[in-house]
Formats: structure tokens, C-alpha cells, sequence
């Protein structure tokens, strides 16, 4: 949980409008109009809360080299007439993304830049980020449906896949949203197209491959297939946690836009390559760590486990646990002493203000040492009905966490084994968990796909992870003198 430590505990807070939110009747500029003052103003009063909700902003020659990109091929958009127009920064993220708010305010996490090959793709993203900001794409939501505003990226599945449409499914996503790491408007096939093109433009513009914007959506669509598969048959990443969708539908149409001539621009593999050795690489250990189905914090000393079949994406102030079974969220708030009271005022703050939620009953137990009390409500949604559950645990007299889950009516048992699994975890454990970083290296000869792979800090799935780490088919090999990426413990 980034930015989630023992210095930071309090939880939730609006969840922040990442996107310039316009009136159904206003206007919206056209992709060639400037920033204009109101937009500028929108981003900077969003931009720290932004920074907080995505782990902060990176420092150091790496952030400094992705500013210099970003606004390299942003002053191609006709935004604005200087490179001072834009706020370009790194995030200390472990989720494939990049993002943009009016006001020329454009962000990539760290773990989105470990992915790329070389400075064209890099340029590539970031442009099609600004080009969603030139188009105005989230005020032309905001016109077109004004409930978008932000039921948020990856887990606005309260109000779609369980709830429906209804007003109890919308405001019980909005609570379980609050602290969620995936928290952008999700745009359409047709806007993430006009995007593509606009970024391939600006490309060409800036000298760079425009080839680079097909290249880097081919490694998207590689990774999120690779994390598909790691997940298990049970757990396959939905489309919808990526705020990007369906990256591997664009790879030959941005191609195609990119033309023969695109390959007259240049990439910068080898200078890319050497100015981003050495990023973390994953989770950091101070925001906890997924590994498996297992989520270790060795700052808030904990460990717990998902359930079978489900997957975890660690977000700023919460984990989210996403499966077919229901969705969860384990996260914090303010504790006075009184794990029954925290409990109720888990469901009023799920529920939303003016919400009457509240638990049917209330139950104590002991979980692996720990105090521990739950409440379950189930809530009707016209024909239909889900039920609540807010799990807490008492860690100290001022500090406790929370389960919250919604699941189908009769469902919510699929989570036991989660809520059984809570526990302290040693000094030793903690000081076990090491972080990873990525560490370019040059091919030797005799090295080969599967000896380099070999040398990847995982103990599983290695070579998969090396060919989509480097965008290499499964026909490609490497050859001596080449750069190659590796993932390797930092320590």
C-alpha cells in the first residue's frame, strides 16, 4: 500500500477528480486550443493530491530523464509554447499506467517505464497521454455521461458487475473505491485511437521512430496477457483494470499510422536503456509487497493471503482483491481503542454520507492472536441481493486494519480463508523481504535467452518474464554485444 506506513495510517477522503470535469452544456476546446487558465488552474489544484493517491513523485537522474522526454514531445501538441507549459513526473507506482490531467500535468509510473525499450516509446506513452489532454477526452465523458466522473479505472465493478446500474451500486462503488490506486476515467476505443494518433504525430514531430507507438502497446499487451496467465484460470486480469483498454487491438493500427516512413525518426535504445538501469523494479518494501497470492507489509509487520483464484493489486492507501467470487479491499482508518465502533463506522464511510449501511450483526473472535470483529449486512438491489462484510483486527491500542468485501448474497464465505490468514509477521520475515531493481546488462557470448533468464529474481515463469520484459518473441534470441533488461533483488 504506497504511501500506507505507520507515519501515514489515516484513510480515505474524497477520491480526487483526476480529469477537468465540465458542465453537461459547457464547451469544450478543440485539440489544437492552448491551456487555457482554467484547466491550468484545475491541474495544479489536483496535481499534490494526485502525486499522494499514486506513491509520489520519483527524484534523481531517472525522474529528471523521463521530465526531459515528456516535455520533449509534449511542446509537439500546440498545448503550450514552452517546455515550462508542462509538469512532467515519475511515480513511485508498481502498475503498468501513465496519465494525464488538464493544465498539462502528465504522469508514468516507474513500473509502466521498466516495460519500454527504448526513448521513442517512452516519448510514445507520455504522447498519447498528452494527446488525450489535447482532445479534451474527459470533459467529452463528462458531456456524454456525467455518472463516469471517476467510478475509477479498474474497480468500478460494484455498480457494473454486481450491482448493476442501481443508485445503492453506484454509491457503495464510490466508498469501495476511496484509496484505490486505479483511479482515472476509463476512455472509449474511439478516444484511446485518436490518442494513439495524436501521440504518433507528435512523435514524428519531436524526430523520434513513430513506429514506437505500436512497439510499446505490443509490450502492454504482452504483459497484461503474461499477467493473465500468472493469475491463474481462475483469476484472468479483466480488461477493465487497465484504464487503457484493449492495448493489443491498437498495435496494428498505430503501426499502420506510423507508416514506412516512421522508421526514419530515431529510438535511443542503448542511451534509454543506460539512463533507466537500476529503477526499482515491483512493489517497494516500504508500501508492502505482493508475491503470489500473498501480500507481506514489513513496515506495518503483517501478511495475510487472498483466496484461491484471486488476484491482488497493492494501491496507495488500500490492497484490492479482485476475482469472480466478489471484490475486497483490506485498508485502515482512525482508531480509537474500539474495534466495534471502527466496524460500524467502516460501513457508514463504505456506504457514503448519507448512507444508512450498517451491519446486521457484529461478531468477536480471535484470528491468529489478534482481537478481531466483523459485521455482515446484505443489501437488496432490486431482484438481487450482495452482502457486506467489514473484517477488522486490532494491531495496537491506536492502530487497526480492515477487510472490507461485497460479494454476491451466500458468497461472501469464498473470503475466509483470507480473513483466517491475517497475522503479525516476525523481525526475521520482515527483514527477508528484499526489494527488486532492474539491471541492464550487455549480452555476453554464450549467454542465450534461457541463461540470462535464469538470473531473473523470480522463481517462476523466468524466461516468459525476460522475453516480455525485452519485447522478444518466442523465436527471438539474443546476440553478444546486445542490452538486455533483467530484474534482479536490490540487494
Amino acid at each position: 500500500m504506497a504511501g500506507f506506513s505507520r507515519k501515514a495510517l489515516a484513510f480515505g477522503g474524497a477520491s480526487i477528480a483526476l480529469v477537468g470535469c465540465m458542465g453537461a452544456g459547457a464547451q469544450v476546446p478543440s485539440a489544437s486550443a492552448p491551456i487555457s487558465p482554467a484547466e491550468a488552474q484545475q491541474g495544479a489544484q489536483y496535481h499534490p493530491q494526485f502525486l499522494a493517491e499514486f506513491g509520489g513523485a520519483m527524484s534523481g537522474n531517472q525522474a529528471t530523464y523521463v521530465e526531459q522526454i515528456g516535455k520533449n514531445v509534449a511542446v509537439q501538441s500546440g498545448l503550450g509554447n514552452a517546455r515550462e507549459s508542462f509538469t512532467v513526473s515519475l511515480l513511485n507506482s508498481p502498475v503498468h499506467n501513465a496519465f494525464a490531467v488538464p493544465g498539462g500535468y502528465i504522469y508514468t509510473t516507474r513500473q509502466l517505464v521498466t516495460l519500454m525499450n527504448n526513448e521513442a516509446e517512452l516519448a510514445a506513452m507520455l504522447g498519447h497521454e498528452v494527446g488525450h489532454v489535447a482532445a479534451r477526452h474527459s470533459q467529452r465523458r463528462q458531456q456524454a455521461a456525467t455518472k463516469n466522473t471517476l467510478l475509477g479505472g479498474g474497480l468500478a465493478i460494484l455498480s457494473g458487475l454486481l450491482l448493476g446500474d442501481s443508485q445503492i451500486g453506484q454509491t457503495l462503488s464510490r466508498g469501495f473505491l476511496q484509496g484505490s490506486q486505479l483511479l482515472t476515467l476509463r476512455f472509449s476505443r474511439k478516444q484511446e485511437l485518436q490518442a494513439d494518433d495524436l501521440g504518433i504525430q507528435y512523435l514524428g514531430k519531436a524526430g523520434y521512430d513513430r513506429r514506437a507507438m505500436g512497439t510499446v502497446l505490443a509490450s502492454l499487451a504482452a504483459q497484461n496477457n503474461l499477467d493473465a496467465r500468472l493469475a491463474g484460470k481462475n483469476a484472468s486480469v479483466p480488461e477493465w483494470a487497465s484504464t487503457h483498454p484493449d492495448p493489443a487491438s491498437r498495435v496494428q493500427s498505430a503501426l499502420a499510422k506510423a507508416g514506412t516512413a516512421g522508421s526514419g525518426g530515431v529510438a535511443n535504445r542503448d542511451t534509454f536503456l543506460t539512463r533507466i538501469d537500476g529503477l526499482r523494479y515491483g512493489d517497494d518494501p516500504a508500501q508492502g509487497l505482493i508475491a503470489g497470492s500473498n501480500f507481506i507489509h514489513p513496515e506495518l509487520m503483517l501478511t495475510f493471503s487472498a483466496p484461491q483464484g484471486f488476484y491482488m493489486v497493492n494501491g496507495t492507501r488500500a490492497v484490492s482483491i479482485q476475482g469472480q467470487g466478489g471484490q475486497a479491499q483490506m485498508t485502515t482508518a482512525a482508531y480509537n481503542g474500539n474495534l466495534e465502533t471502527y466496524v460500524r463506522t467502516a460501513f457508514t464511510a463504505l456506504g457514503g454520507e448519507k448512507s444508512t449501511l450498517a451491519p446486521q450483526q457484529i461478531e468477536r473472535t480471535t484470528v491468529n492472536g489478534l482481537p478481531a470483529v466483523y459485521g455482515t449486512a446484505r443489501v437488496a438491489n432490486g431482484n438481487s441481493q450482495v452482502d457486506v462484510v467489514i473484517y477488522a483486527y486490532e494491531f495496537a491500542r491506536d492502530r487497526a486494519y480492515h477487510f472490507a468485501v461485497i460479494a454476491p448474497a451466500g458468497r461472501a464465505a469464498t473470503f475466509n480463508p483470507m480473513f483466517q490468514s491475517m497475522r503479525r509477521i516476525t523481525q526475521a520475515e520482515a527483514g527477508a523481504v528484499v526489494p527488486r531493481k532492474l539491471q541492464v546488462v550487455t549480452v555476453a557470448r554464450g549467454d542465450t535467452v534461457a541463461s540470462l533468464a535464469r538470473r531473473m529474481a523470480y522463481d517462476s515463469a523466468q524466461e516468459d518474464r525476460f522475453r516480455v520484459l525485452n519485447a522478444l518473441g518466442s523465436g527471438d534470441v539474443v546476440t553478444p554485444g546486445q542490452k538486455v533488461k533483467l530484474v534482479v533483488r536490490a540487494r
